[in-house]
């Protein structure tokens, strides 16, 4: 079975919770400016992030720590200028709507799909890892294959400036939301939002070369999403297609993956040094080393850039210029095994360093202003409404100082 993400086997996966204790939330003040985008109005937190880490690391020297937890099948996560970090969540998959009749669904085992309006999740998360809720007013979906699996929501969140963009991944018709496509979007101040581009139109109205039919999601499953030079890039793993956004809604092709390298259910984006970076998570069954990193330039010219990963899901590079790369399983298998993700560095000479072992699932990772990563750990499966979590990854070599 090729499938795109994550809930094949689900089912039968005891996914063990790493904390159960509950942390407060707290309310932070915005308003709205004159296009009702989401304005930052709360204190820089920067500085703060940097302190509480180098003291957390003098006390307990730790390299992986929970940070936040109570999150419903966290993906993509970003900070904000301000020294926030903003999770997208796939939410709860509670909805309970068929559009069976209405339009082309995704194929059995996958699908059909179960939708609602409600039930995405954007949360914000301060240096304390006081988690606080943006809008659980979007989309949220689940996948036919088992009871609660393949939850989809937003995919991911990012910034231009102090406004807050998403990326739904859960909507569209094909995922039983058929009054909201899957789309871009603006966030405004109380969690209201508006559409910024319609990307499940445009996905249908523009098919790649060699889509994978066996689990074809004709809404897409937009995974990532990045800020560069204040438009917007959003990778999309079913269809295999790197997409061009701008905040004024155009839409465009930078390319079609699908087409020099088949379906390889490209996933993690990154920017570094004029070039794009992506990993791909490889169609299932799991084997260990089947994944690569790519180079895409901004003329949309692909090429592998680092092979022998597995179930690529986040990547990210650091102001030297080392490369870190999420793996969210790494034994084989026909679906994800908890437990076995790590993240490797990878630096200029190529070589590898396991910097964290036995993630749990993990979905997405981003750098925070202290130097550390944050993970989303518990990011699918059936702990994952409401035991979804942020993990604080140090990354210092060996031999470091404090």
């Amino acid at each position: 079975m090729k499938r795109f993400f994550l809930g094949q086997m689900a089912a039968v996966i005891a996914i063990a919770l790493f904390l159960t204790s509950c942390k407060k939330t707290t309310t932070d003040v915005v308003t709205a400016n004159a296009d009702n985008a989401y304005q930052l109005q709360e204190k820089d937190e920067t500085a703060l992030w940097i302190d509480n880490a180098t003291a957390t690391e003098k006390k307990n020297h730790e390299t992986v720590r929970i940070f936040a937890t109570g999150l419903n099948n966290p993906r993509g996560l970003k900070f904000s200028p301000n020294g926030r970090l903003y999770v997208a969540e796939g939410g709860t998959g509670a909805g309970t709507y068929s559009s069976i009749g209405q339009c082309d669904q995704v194929p059995f085992p996958v699908g059909p799909y179960l939708g609602g309006t409600t039930g995405g999740r954007i949360s914000k998360i301060n240096w304390k890892g006081e988690r606080t809720t943006v809008t659980d007013q979007l989309p949220s979906s689940h996948a036919n294959e088992i009871i609660g699996g393949d939850v989809e929501g937003v995919g991911d969140v990012t910034f231009i400036g102090n406004t807050l963009y998403a990326v739904l991944a859960g909507a569209g018709c094909s995922h039983g939301v058929p009054s909201i496509p899957n789309q871009v979007i603006k966030v405004g101040w109380n969690g209201q939002w508006t559409t910024v581009a319609n990307l499940s139109d445009w996905l249908k109205a523009h098919p790649v070369q060699n889509p994978e039919e066996d689990d074809f999601e004709p809404d897409g499953t937009p995974y990532s999403m990045i800020d560069v030079n204040n438009n917007l890039y959003i990778m999309e793993p079913n269809h295999g297609d790197f997409i061009k956004v701008t905040t004024a809604g155009a839409i465009s092709r930078v390319a079609d993956i699908s087409a020099s390298q088949g379906h390889i259910v490209p996933t993690a984006l990154t920017w570094y040094h004029g070039n794009f970076y992506s990993g791909n998570l490889h169609p299932f069954p799991v084997v260990p080393g089947s994944s690569s990193i790519y180079k895409i330039t901004p003329a949309g010219n692909v090429s592998v850039f680092a092979t022998g990963f597995t179930t690529v899901l986040g990547v990210a590079i650091d102001k030297n210029g080392n490369l870190y790369v999420l793996e969210n399983t790494t034994v084989s298998g026909m679906g994800p095994t908890p437990n076995t993700g790590k993240i490797i560095r990878v630096d200029h000479s190529g070589n590898r360093e396991e910097i964290a072992t036995g993630l749990n699932l993990p979905t997405a990772m981003t750098f925070g202003p202290d130097g550390k990563l944050y993970v989303s750990n518990v990011g699918f499966g059936p702990a994952a409404i409401g035991g979804g979590q942020i993990l604080q990854v140090s990354v210092k070599k060996h031999g470091d100082d404090d």
